[in-house]
């Protein structure tokens, strides 16, 4: 794979305002991304900005914590966190040749029901980083509370290629 390729993610990524961050420390005992054969997965990312959350609190409760558009937001930045977890196991994001699956958790009061349109922060980032290869299937969960009261989690499921030699 090339690292041009890499540059070109990195590049739609940077014009759609976003910069892809180091990647972020494990907060237990976990590793953030780890390879089995074709595939590449990362733990639920949180949020972080250089460690720490921007927002907390959940999705929907009547005091406005997080509002919908803030939680996909940070749905987005988790993503960004995600995919610094596959470059720290992949060397780049050349070697993504498709996104598979994400699976993303809100925290949210028990009467919001729009869990899917803060996940779309995330499906979004993710198509504009790998266009069509970056359409994948997904679930959107609404649950009670996060870690350190993040108002919303992503993992990831990406195909990758062989980087080994050919013989």
């Amino acid at each position: 794979m090339s690292s041009r390729r890499h540059a070109a993610i990195v590049a739609r990524l940077a014009e759609a305002g976003y910069t892809l961050p180091e990647t972020p420390l494990p907060i237990a005992a976990y590793s953030p991304a780890v390879i089995a054969g074709s595939f590449a997965y990362t733990s639920g990312q949180l949020p972080l900005v250089n460690g720490k959350l921007a927002l907390t609190g959940r999705v929907g409760d009547e005091e406005g914590d997080v509002s919908p558009r803030d939680a996909a937001e940070q749905a987005a930045r988790c993503t960004l966190n995600a995919l610094a977890a596959l470059v720290a196991v992949l060397g780049d994001l050349s070697r993504i040749t498709r996104v598979i699956k994400i699976t993303g958790f809100v925290a949210s009061s028990p009467d919001f029901t729009e869990q899917s349109s803060v996940v779309d922060g995330a499906s979004r980032l993710l198509v504009t980083a790998f266009g069509d290869d970056g359409i994948h299937a997904r679930s959107a969960v609404g649950v009670a509370a996060l870690p350190k009261g993040s108002p919303v989690e992503v993992e990831l499921v990406v195909q990758i290629a062989d980087d080994s030699p050919s013989q």
